[in-house]
């Protein structure tokens, strides 16, 4: 249970972090940590460093080294999903396509990720209105201007699927009507992040340096802070490796340990079976498919309680970070974790089995 556990855990976090920093080349934000900053820009699992300002950010697209460069803004939720500003340009870097629906055009108008809209109950046409900060509240509600749903994404295994996507300029005049304001400051503009592509990793390397140095904004590449971040998880999970490792070879001696304790006990009824003509082997392939019958039930219940570790893992982690994790089928590695298991379980059954071939029938029968 625990290897398949921590095995799936690792695996299906590992692709999930890789995955969705793949798109991106460079994140750039507002000073403070870039792990921080790209887990909140990229990743939606953290607050972020701050906001930016809108035409500072631009600016670097005058740089002939950007090949692209995507702003986004948040700092509303609904129900605890984070309404995210930003351009279609978003969607087309992680393939998402549209369910149903069709995509937002005007103000105001959402696009609902697969998720949040099978969570929610979400449907076509539905008004939502929006919380400020990035947790669920009923106190600072923008019900002066809703937000309408106009499409719900197909799945796509990334972010998106936890996000409610809308335009840069719903998010900016949401807030502006939170101040009074009829419309809002184009010189105050800010946004919360900017997520670029470079046309070589030179450039990308030279940009970072200048960005960092010479501004006051901060610039981070999502995949060093991803390979940062695994690492010291992998520390964990190593240990639990570990200690899943010295469980299972516990599991083995305990096989064998039960295996000698059958035969000692049993004695009296082999004895009884050799006199009915049962060879040696026959009765050492009798115990053998008794301990393998046990080890598979072992190992498939190991396996379904590990699967309902994950489905309550994912259970707090949907609730925490809006990331779910998926009950998948038995992979190659828990087909190789099985074939461990009926190896030990034969090695456990010939050494319990030794004393079969010093079987004294007469002796053991007259004992009884």
């Amino acid at each position: 249970m625990l290897t398949t556990f921590v095995l799936q855990i690792s695996k299906q976090l590992n692709h999930h972090l890789q995955e969705n920093s793949k798109p991106f080349d460079m994140v750039i934000g507002a000073k403070g940590s870039p792990l921080q900053l790209v887990l909140s820009a990229i990743l939606h699992i953290d607050n972020p460093t701050g906001n930016i300002s809108l035409d500072e950010a631009l600016g670097v697209l005058k740089n002939p080294m950007v090949k692209d460069a995507i702003p986004v803004s948040y700092g509303d939720n609904y129900k605890g999903y984070k309404i995210l500003g930003t351009s279609d340009k978003y969607l087309l870097r992680y393939r998402a396509t549209l369910k149903e629906g069709a995509l937002n055009v005007q103000d105001f108008e959402t696009v609902f990720g697969f998720e949040v809209a099978k969570k929610l109950n979400i449907r076509i046409g539905d008004s939502v209105v929006s919380s400020h900060g990035l947790l669920q509240n009923e106190i600072e509600v923008h019900d002066e201007k809703p937000f309408i749903v106009t499409g719900i994404l197909a799945p796509t295994g990334t972010v998106i699927d936890n996000l409610i996507i809308t335009n840069l300029e719903s998010i900016w005049k949401v807030h502006d009507f939170e101040d009074e304001h009829e419309e809002y400051s184009e010189e105050h503009k800010e946004i919360t992040a900017l997520l670029l592509n470079f046309r070589n990793p030179i450039g990308a390397l030279q940009f970072s340096r200048f960005i960092n140095k010479e501004t006051g904004l901060q610039a981070a590449f999502p995949k060093f802070e991803i390979d940062r971040l695994l690492k010291f998880l992998g520390i964990g999970f190593r240990t639990i490796n570990s200690i899943a490792i010295v469980i299972f070879l516990i599991a083995g001696l305990s096989i064998f340990i039960n295996l000698i304790k059958t035969v000692r006990e049993r004695k009296h009824e082999l004895a009884l079976l050799r006199t009915y003509g049962t060879n040696t082997f026959q009765l050492l392939k009798l115990i053998f498919f008794e301990a393998l019958f046990l080890s598979l039930i072992g190992g498939v219940l190991g396996w379904f309680l590990g699967r309902v570790g994950i489905l309550l893992f994912s259970t707090l982690a949907t609730n925490g970070y809006t990331y779910h994790f998926e009950i998948s089928v038995p992979d190659i590695e828990e087909f190789f974790l099985l074939i461990a298991i009926i190896l030990i379980t034969i090695l456990a059954t010939i050494l319990a089995s030794f004393s079969l071939f010093k079987l004294n029938i007469s002796k053991t029968l007259g004992d009884a």
